[in-house]
Protein backbone atom coordinates (compact mmCIF):
# COMPACT_ATOMS: atom_id res chain seq x y z
CA UNK A 1 0.00 0.00 0.00
CA UNK A 2 1.41 3.38 -0.96
CA UNK A 3 1.60 6.28 1.45
CA UNK A 4 -0.76 9.22 1.29
CA UNK A 5 0.48 12.70 0.44
CA UNK A 6 -0.05 13.76 4.06
CA UNK A 7 2.11 10.88 5.33
CA UNK A 8 4.88 11.63 2.82
CA UNK A 9 4.72 15.33 3.68
CA UNK A 10 5.00 14.58 7.40
CA UNK A 11 8.00 12.30 6.85
CA UNK A 12 9.82 14.82 4.66
CA UNK A 13 9.30 17.73 7.07
CA UNK A 14 10.17 15.53 10.05
CA UNK A 15 13.50 14.60 8.47
CA UNK A 16 14.12 18.28 7.74
CA UNK A 17 13.43 19.11 11.40
CA UNK A 18 16.00 16.57 12.58
CA UNK A 19 18.77 18.70 11.07
CA UNK A 20 17.34 22.21 11.45
CA UNK A 21 15.72 24.23 14.22
CA UNK A 22 12.45 25.67 12.94
CA UNK A 23 9.76 27.83 14.52
CA UNK A 24 6.12 26.79 14.48
CA UNK A 25 5.41 29.15 11.59
CA UNK A 26 8.33 27.75 9.59
CA UNK A 27 7.09 24.21 10.21
CA UNK A 28 3.60 25.15 9.01
CA UNK A 29 5.02 26.79 5.90
CA UNK A 30 7.26 23.78 5.19
CA UNK A 31 4.32 21.39 5.58
CA UNK A 32 2.14 23.47 3.27
CA UNK A 33 4.87 23.96 0.62
CA UNK A 34 5.86 20.30 0.69
CA UNK A 35 2.26 19.11 0.45
CA UNK A 36 1.50 21.47 -2.47
CA UNK A 37 4.64 20.36 -4.31
CA UNK A 38 3.82 16.68 -3.83
CA UNK A 39 0.23 17.30 -4.95
CA UNK A 40 1.46 19.08 -8.11
CA UNK A 41 3.90 16.28 -8.87
CA UNK A 42 1.22 13.64 -8.32
CA UNK A 43 -1.30 15.35 -10.60
CA UNK A 44 1.38 15.82 -13.28
CA UNK A 45 2.33 12.16 -12.98
CA UNK A 46 -1.29 11.06 -13.31
CA UNK A 47 -1.71 13.29 -16.37
CA UNK A 48 1.48 11.83 -17.85
CA UNK A 49 3.28 15.16 -18.01
CA UNK A 50 6.88 16.00 -17.32
CA UNK A 51 7.12 18.71 -14.71
CA UNK A 52 9.63 21.33 -15.76
CA UNK A 53 9.94 24.26 -13.42
CA UNK A 54 11.44 27.58 -14.30
CA UNK A 55 14.45 27.47 -12.00
CA UNK A 56 15.43 30.75 -10.47
CA UNK A 57 18.92 31.18 -9.07
CA UNK A 58 19.22 30.92 -5.31
CA UNK A 59 20.77 34.38 -5.26
CA UNK A 60 22.18 37.06 -7.56
CA UNK A 61 24.85 35.35 -9.71
CA UNK A 62 27.23 38.31 -9.25
CA UNK A 63 27.20 37.78 -5.49
CA UNK A 64 27.57 33.99 -5.58
CA UNK A 65 31.36 34.07 -5.96
CA UNK A 66 32.67 35.43 -2.68
CA UNK A 67 36.04 35.80 -0.96
CA UNK A 68 36.10 32.43 0.84
CA UNK A 69 33.25 30.51 -0.79
CA UNK A 70 31.22 30.06 -3.94
CA UNK A 71 27.50 29.34 -3.70
CA UNK A 72 25.90 26.97 -6.20
CA UNK A 73 23.06 28.86 -7.86
CA UNK A 74 21.17 25.63 -8.47
CA UNK A 75 20.93 24.30 -4.90
CA UNK A 76 22.44 26.95 -2.62
CA UNK A 77 25.27 24.82 -1.20
CA UNK A 78 28.56 26.52 -0.34
CA UNK A 79 31.92 25.29 -1.67
CA UNK A 80 35.50 26.44 -2.11
CA UNK A 81 35.11 25.37 -5.74
CA UNK A 82 32.19 24.20 -7.86
CA UNK A 83 33.45 20.86 -9.08
CA UNK A 84 32.38 19.21 -12.32
CA UNK A 85 31.07 16.33 -10.19
CA UNK A 86 28.70 18.64 -8.28
CA UNK A 87 27.55 20.35 -11.47
CA UNK A 88 26.82 16.92 -13.01
CA UNK A 89 24.39 16.32 -10.15
CA UNK A 90 22.40 19.20 -11.67
CA UNK A 91 22.90 17.82 -15.21
CA UNK A 92 25.18 20.74 -16.11
CA UNK A 93 28.74 21.16 -17.32
CA UNK A 94 30.80 24.11 -16.13
CA UNK A 95 30.36 25.67 -19.60
CA UNK A 96 26.56 25.30 -19.41
CA UNK A 97 26.52 26.65 -15.83
CA UNK A 98 28.50 29.72 -16.84
CA UNK A 99 26.21 30.34 -19.82
CA UNK A 100 23.02 29.80 -17.81
CA UNK A 101 24.00 32.35 -15.15
CA UNK A 102 25.83 34.85 -17.37
CA UNK A 103 29.43 34.24 -16.30
CA UNK A 104 32.23 34.73 -18.81
CA UNK A 105 34.03 31.64 -20.10
CA UNK A 106 37.16 32.68 -18.18
CA UNK A 107 35.40 33.20 -14.83
CA UNK A 108 36.75 30.65 -12.34
CA UNK A 109 34.02 28.80 -10.46
CA UNK A 110 35.88 28.95 -7.18
CA UNK A 111 36.28 31.26 -4.19
CA UNK A 112 38.28 34.40 -4.91
CA UNK A 113 40.87 33.53 -2.25
CA UNK A 114 41.50 30.14 -3.91
CA UNK A 115 41.78 31.75 -7.34
CA UNK A 116 44.23 34.34 -6.02
CA UNK A 117 46.31 31.65 -4.31
CA UNK A 118 46.51 29.62 -7.53
CA UNK A 119 47.48 32.70 -9.54
CA UNK A 120 50.21 33.62 -7.08
CA UNK A 121 51.54 30.05 -7.05
CA UNK A 122 51.65 29.95 -10.86
CA UNK A 123 53.51 33.26 -11.05
CA UNK A 124 56.06 32.01 -8.50
CA UNK A 125 56.69 28.98 -10.70
CA UNK A 126 57.18 31.19 -13.74
CA UNK A 127 54.09 30.14 -15.66
CA UNK A 128 53.33 33.53 -17.32
CA UNK A 129 56.88 33.81 -18.69
CA UNK A 130 56.84 30.20 -19.91
CA UNK A 131 53.45 30.78 -21.51
CA UNK A 132 54.75 33.83 -23.40
CA UNK A 133 57.71 31.78 -24.66
CA UNK A 134 55.44 28.97 -25.83
CA UNK A 135 53.15 31.41 -27.66
CA UNK A 136 56.14 33.10 -29.32
CA UNK A 137 57.51 29.71 -30.43
CA UNK A 138 54.12 28.74 -31.82
CA UNK A 139 53.78 31.95 -33.83
CA UNK A 140 57.31 31.47 -35.27
CA UNK A 141 56.31 28.00 -36.49
CA UNK A 142 53.16 29.35 -38.15
CA UNK A 143 55.13 32.06 -40.01
CA UNK A 144 57.49 29.50 -41.55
Amino acid sequence: MSKSLVEMTAELVQSQLSGTDMSTEEIKAALNDTYQTLKTLQSAELAGQNVVEDTKPVMDPKRSIQKNKVICLECGQEFKMLSPKHLRSHDLTSKEYRKKYGFTARQPLCAKSLSERRSKSGKERGLPANLRKAIAARTKKKKK
